[in-house]
Parts: C-alpha cells; sequence; structure tokens
C-alpha cells in the first residue's frame, strides 16, 4: 500500500477506471453476442438492430482504447458481410 498521499490517489483512480473498462467491456461482449444469437435465428429485422448497436459499441471501445483501432475494423467488416449474406 503506498504511504503518499499522490500514490493513494492514484491506486483508488485506477480501480475505478478499471471497474469502468471492465463494465464497458462487459457490455461490448454481450452486445456482440446477441447480434451473432439474431444472425443464427435468421431474424432480419432483429439482426439489423443488434448490428447497430454491437457496432456502435465497438465503435466506442476502439475510441476508449479498450480495443484496438485494427481489430474493431477487423470486427465491423465481420459483421457486415455476415448480414449482408443473410
Amino acid at each position: 500500500m503506498p504511504n503518499i498521499k499522490s500514490a493513494k490517489k492514484r491506486v483508488l483512480v485506477t480501480e475505478a477506471k478499471t471497474l469502468r473498462n471492465k463494465m464497458f467491456r462487459t457490455q461490448l461482449k454481450t452486445d456482440i453476442k446477441k447480434y451473432q444469437a439474431a444472425l443464427a435465428s435468421g431474424d432480419n429485422a432483429a439482426a439489423q438492430a443488434a448490428y447497430k448497436a454491437a457496432v456502435k459499441k465497438i465503435d466506442q471501445a476502439a475510441a476508449r482504447g479498450l480495443i484496438h483501432k485494427n481489430a474493431a475494423a477487423r470486427k465491423k467488416s465481420q459483421f457486415t458481410k455476415a448480414i449482408n449474406n443473410m
């Protein structure tokens, strides 16, 4: 445990940011799973709605630095191909 006041604050801030990032990453995974489930069900309207939500979350994650921008582009490309081939 740190003794210096600023180091103590850094620990608290880091814990808060870690929790926030974990919550966001979990929501991202949930939206991706919802999209894949909608795609598997064959419901075009549900898949379109889930696609929009998933792509938005992916863009937000890339902007926050939670995933690499190239990984985000790759996922979005894969999702677009999948929905176009539906």
